[in-house]
């Protein structure tokens, strides 16, 4: 899934050129690239699909040259992740109704590359045996609203738990509570079932969208006119909402993955190589005086810059904008960005 816009890494990450397609972390591999390294250890590349904005299809393409073009799929709008979901699972059954899915997003960030591959292979097994939707569930560090969380039931086993409850991106309140019980994991947002599952899962819960992308002939000339048809009014509403905290055959495999969402740039900072002051940097022109636990992005990194007295700064530079604020405002940066639109010509920037 690699149809985000990304707008909370502004200025790097801007409607054109989202997150996904940037290489974040300084790798010499943009977040797509990386997140397909990791899946072609499993999967052929000849079964591996993208679904992304069609804007962002041609961006695909050109940064994955090794998936075949007809396995791009662009949407005309974004409606979340139900729709992209059911689009697929459509898509691929007619090609294979047999077929097995891993489903995760394009920009996470997975340091413990052999444990994923084990745990998706145990995935696929369970879900070749079981009619099960499997999720992989990372132990939470700190009550966070920003991801989903899933609550288990302890049985003799520590590979796989039948999920009791799932929330999806609740209150801080609500989070304390749900670290402090110790019966929760967070959702990693990769999922893994049979095509007939999900579908199974999209006739009970969601039957309305089901019925609407029963119209279109998948695979076929007449796919694409069919989804720009029907896509306005499909509902926009998460994979988590429509399906995992309805159905009752969802089961959660614990993961240490090294794992995270790449949610902001303070993410980003703990991720990054730092140096002997705890600064994240990108380029070697830079002096930094009195300076302690910044992240600096320069677009180009041969500007020499000098930054004297900041500590806990994000400082991204690229053609267009600058960013200099606090790594405790991260949250805020939407709101930047919103703000922004509203000067003259602000769209420019974005």
């Amino acid at each position: 899934m690699a149809g985000g816009i990304g707008s909370r890494f502004w200025p790097m990450s801007t409607m054109k050129f989202p997150k996904q397609f940037q290489d974040i972390l300084g790798t010499g591999r943009t977040m797509i690239q990386q997140t397909y390294d990791r899946v072609s250890q499993l999967i052929p590349r000849e079964n591996i699909f993208v679904i992304t904005n069609k804007e962002y299809v041609g961006l695909c393409a050109l940064q994955l040259p090794e998936i075949p073009e007809e396995n791009i799929v662009g949407e005309p709008m974004m409606k979340n992740t139900s729709a992209c979901n059911l689009y697929m699972a459509n898509k691929i059954a007619q090609i294979n109704p047999e077929a097995k899915l891993v489903v995760l997003p394009a920009d996470h960030l997975i340091l413990k590359e052999q444990k994923f591959i084990a745990k998706i292979e145990l995935a696929f097994k369970l879900v070749s045996e079981n009619d099960y939707l499997v999720t992989l569930g990372i132990k939470p560090t700190r009550p966070d609203t920003g991801y989903g969380y899933i609550q288990y039931l302890s049985n003799d086993t520590d590979e796989v738990f039948k999920v009791k409850t799932f929330t999806e991106k609740p209150s801080l309140e609500i989070a304390k509570t749900f670290i402090e019980s110790g019966d929760f994991l967070w959702n990693a947002g990769i999922f893994v079932w049979s095509c007939k599952s999900i579908l199974s899962a999209f006739d009970k819960y969601l039957p309305e969208m089901v019925q609407q992308f029963n119209y279109c002939e998948y695979n076929s000339n007449a796919e694409g006119d069919c989804i720009d048809m029907i896509y306005p009014k499909v509902a926009k509403i998460s994979i988590d909402n429509g399906i995992l905290e309805k159905a009752k055959n969802v089961y959660v495999i614990p993961a240490d993955l090294g794992w995270s969402d790449l949610g902001t740039w303070t993410s980003v900072y703990q991720n990054a190589e730092k140096d002997d002051s705890n600064n994240s940097l990108n380029s070697k022109n830079v002096l930094m005086y009195n300076s302690k636990g910044n992240i600096l992005r320069l677009k180009n990194k041969n500007k020499a810059a000098v930054i004297d007295g900041l500590k806990n700064y994000i400082i991204v530079d690229t053609d267009k904008a600058l960013l200099i604020c606090p790594r405790d405002n991260d949250q805020l940066i939407k709101d930047y960005v919103l703000d922004l639109k509203n000067f003259k010509k602000g769209e420019r920037f974005m």
